[in-house]
């Protein structure tokens, strides 16, 4: 696929409306995603784009722009480094219809001439060439936020290189997981004979000194594509062979809407985690990962005298 450039600012008022006002740049994004906000869908917010420097992500750079118009019209609260962004009285009542008017598009168009930003049309006059047009966008879209940038690339090229797992091996690698989470895998049903039964794992997760429930654990390796609803249904009824109380259902890919909401009726429920809440997870369980220490600069540092 290819991501087209596009104003995401309403989708990022919206997704704050859904989430009650708040919500850190990483559940904004996933919620434009999930909810597929203005048309914006999982392909298009997670796209990276590949140049001979490496690759970035053209959504971010959008998102980030958007951000800072947001907060210029005053519809978000002063942006802080590594902080929720939080909408203002004005954010969460103001009627998009018309969002910008002319009125806020001269202070959005001021604030950035003022602080010329509009480096790309100065290096596309001296170079003209796709590639520089490639490495400016992606400076200046990630100079917004280093931190959030940094994250969105290591975590973009873990979920790459999973989806080049061999079946196996992404079946082992998230039965680890799994067991990380507190799931005790058993060895007959959860490994010799899942495969052959329809599922790709069965443990016990043991809540509280009394009560341990049985978990169905199925898993795809998608390159493209979301799961979608019949596939969700299959798996129910594969845990009810297995008399499964909970599920959960792992993809390096996202869910149809219908799929999600399968997974929730009826008694026994199927826990979905899609590629990003796979990343997510493994840096929490520090699964073959190894830490990097860095700096980014306080806000001090960008404040005019």
């Amino acid at each position: 696929m290819e991501y087209k450039r596009r104003d995401v600012q309403k989708a990022i008022i919206l997704a704050l409306r859904n989430l009650g006002g708040t919500g850190s740049r990483k559940d904004i994004k996933k919620e434009i995603a999930e909810s597929e906000i203005d048309g914006l869908d999982h392909d298009k917010v997670y796209f990276r784009k590949k140049t001979k420097n490496g690759s970035y992500s053209p959504f971010l750079f959008d998102f980030n722009f958007g951000l800072k118009n947001l907060e210029i019209v005053g519809y978000v609260e002063p942006l802080q480094r590594g902080q929720d962004v939080i909408l203002t009285d004005s954010g969460r009542s103001a009627d998009l219809a018309n969002y910008p008017d002319e009125l806020q598009n001269q202070k959005i168009g001021a604030y950035w001439n003022k602080k010329n930003t509009l480096r790309y049309e100065k290096n596309k006059a001296k170079q003209n060439n796709t590639e520089a047009k490639e490495i400016v966008e992606s400076e200046l879209g990630n100079s917004l936020d280093e931190q959030d940038t940094a994250e969105d690339a290591w975590k973009s090229q873990l979920l790459e290189q999973i989806k080049k797992f061999s079946p196996a091996k992404f079946e082992s690698f998230l039965r680890l997981l799994i067991s990380k989470m507190g799931v005790k895998i058993d060895k007959i049903k959860g490994i010799k004979l899942s495969g052959d039964h329809g599922i790709d794992g069965f443990g016990y997760f043991r809540s509280n000194e009394f009560r341990t429930s049985r978990v169905a654990i199925q898993c795809k390796r998608y390159t493209a594509g979301l799961v979608g609803e019949s596939e969700i249904r299959d798996f129910k009824g594969t845990m009810d062979s297995f008399n499964a109380e909970y599920g959960i259902f792992v993809t390096t890919s996202s869910y149809t809407n219908s799929a999600e909401q399968i997974a929730m009726q009826g008694n026994r429920t199927v826990t979905l985690i899609d590629g990003q809440e796979l990343c997510d997870l493994i840096e929490k369980y520090q699964l073959h990962i190894t830490p990097v220490q860095t700096y980014t600069l306080d806000d001090y540092y960008f404040e005019k005298d």
